[in-house]
Parts: structure tokens; C-alpha cells; sequence
């Protein structure tokens, strides 16, 4: 499917973890070149995070600041880290997405994704309380990316981006997970970030695809829309109707010398709000 897209920035890496938060700021990061930076509805782009790597996912937090990964999962605030969780012998965590109760779920990286020659090492799903105890629900997820729920909050759906699909789990009432499936299996294209609109249906980024595709509750594809770019990394809504669909990139096929950017285009279903974390 056409779709005009809008190109908010551009000359980064590789863009990832867009969210949006009350006030319509984009926070978003370079996951190669470093950094976590916030757009302004504006367009005027400043550095929250100077420098830090593999920053794959970000939540707004309920106390002011946002709650980062990379090689543990920290909340940042007015220039302060404190460190919510890390764990012995992982070295990074990717992307990241919260409950109702504000608690993160976060899939571990064992390895480079972008080192050259080293076999991927297949990651767990931690789910940190908003009390600070955490636990390991599942492994065995080849490349972890994109997290996100379903409306009830009963299904999990986690992007693993190594095998070509979208897991899906069943949620109990404590969050614990059972029923594994393949949710999605995807034609072209790894499935990176995701999110989930008020249908519950789930929009995927296909990186190398050059798109987005939207897939019914069952798994069905619904559509697809067209990027100006291949490597498609990540989707959020935003606006004050959550219509507002975000696309971030780590190229550009329009002009290449923008490299990673940063599109918006308008859809027709609202996506589900991001719960503000309280970890």
C-alpha cells in the first residue's frame, strides 16, 4: 500500500525505541552511533543520553525521566542514572515495552548483533516489578526485538528477529506465560519493532523489507505500507488521537545520505497507550 511519509530527522545509525510522551516529544535512540535524544513537536532535537550504544527500547517513567536498555536497564532523569536491573552475564538488553502495573519486559542480547562472524546466542525475557523484583519468563529467542500486549493485557506477543517471527503467549492474571506459538511468520523481512493498535491488531517493522505490515489478532497480514527505506527498525503511535504512527530506520532510500531517519505517517486506528513505567 502507498503512504506518504513524513521525514521528522534524519543522519543517524540505526534509530530505534520511539516513544512519545505526553507533552508529543519523540524520544528516540542511535543504537549504532550512540545516544538517546528527544524531538520537540517544534522539530528542535536534544541529547538526553549522551553517546550510550544499544539503546533498543524506551518507556516514559510515571516520576519524570524514561527508562532506557543497552547493557543494563537504567532511568534517567535530569541528567542522573540509577540502574534498575542487570544481570550477570548478559551484555546487553534490547527492546522493551511496560504493563498496566508499569512494570518493563525486556528480552536479554547475548551477543553483537552487528559484529561480524559471531553466532547469536538465543536470549530470555525478563519482566522487572514495579517493586523491583524481577524474574526470567521464558528463553530461547533467537535475536529478542519488539514487545508489546494485547488490549485485555493477556496476550504477549516478541518479535524474534533471528527466526523470522513473532512469538505469541498467553498471559494468567500474575503474567505468567503459556501457550507458546508462532504468532506471525514473516514472507520477507526480519520482524524487529512492533506495536499494537486498539483492534489488537499488531504493526510490525520488517527490517531489510522496506515496510510495515499490519497483522490481524490471527495472525492474518492485513496490510503492508511501503517506507522510503530497507531497514525498517521500529514502529510507536503518538499524537494527541494516538494516530500518529512513528517509523524509525537505519537508512534511507530518498536521499542516503540521511542515513537512519525518522518517519511519521497518519492511520486509521488509534494504537494503545504506552503505560508509563513505575520501576
Amino acid at each position: 500500500m502507498s503512504t506518504r511519509f513524513e521525514r521528522l530527522a534524519g543522519g543517524f545509525g540505526l534509530v530505534e525505541g520511539p516513544r512519545v510522551d505526553d507533552a508529543d516529544r519523540l524520544y528516540f535512540s542511535d543504537a549504532r552511533g550512540g545516544g538517546v535524544y528527544c524531538r520537540a513537536p517544534t522539530g528542535d532535537i536534544e541529547t538526553v543520553v549522551p553517546k550510550r550504544r544499544g539503546v533498543g527500547g524506551i518507556a516514559i517513567h510515571a516520576d519524570g525521566g524514561i527508562v532506557i536498555s543497552g547493557r543494563d536497564i537504567s532511568h534517567v532523569r535530569d541528567g542522573s542514572t540509577r540502574i534498575v536491573f542487570r544481570k550477570e552475564g548478559v551484555p546487553g538488553f534490547n527492546d522493551l515495552f511496560t504493563d498496566a502495573e508499569g512494570g518493563v519486559w525486556v528480552g536479554s542480547q547475548m551477543a553483537d548483533p552487528f559484529a561480524a562472524g559471531l553466532k547469536a546466542l538465543p536470549g530470555e525475557l525478563f519482566r522487572i516489578r514495579a517493586d523491583g523484583t524481577t524474574e526470567a519468563l521464558y528463553g530461547d529467542v533467537g535475536l529478542t526485538n519488539g514487545i508489546g500486549f494485547s488490549p485485555d493485557g493477556m496476550r504477549l506477543y516478541h518479535s524474534d528477529s533471528a527466526r523470522g517471527h513473532v512469538i505469541g503467549h498467553v498471559l494468567d492474571a500474575q503474567g505468567r506465560c503459556s501457550a507458546r506459538s508462532v504468532f506471525v511468520e514473516t514472507e520477507s523481512g526480519a520482524p524487529d519493532g512492533l506495536a499494537v493498535d486498539e483492534e489488537g491488531c499488531v504493526w510490525v517493522a520488517l527490517y531489510g523489507a522496506g515496510c510495515v505490515a499490519r497483522y490481524t489478532p490471527e495472525g492474518k497480514l492485513d496490510r503492508s505500507l511501503d517506507v522510503p527505506a530497507r531497514a525498517v527498525a521500529s514502529v510507536s503511535f503518538g499524537g494527541s488521537d494516538r494516530r500518529d504512527l512513528y517509523v524509525t530506520t537505519g537508512d534511507s532510500l530518498d536521499d542516503p545520505a540521511l542515513r537512519g531517519s525518522i518517519f511519521r505517517t497518519r492511520v486509521d486506528v488509534a494504537g494503545l497507550p504506552a503505560p508509563k513505567a513505575r520501576v
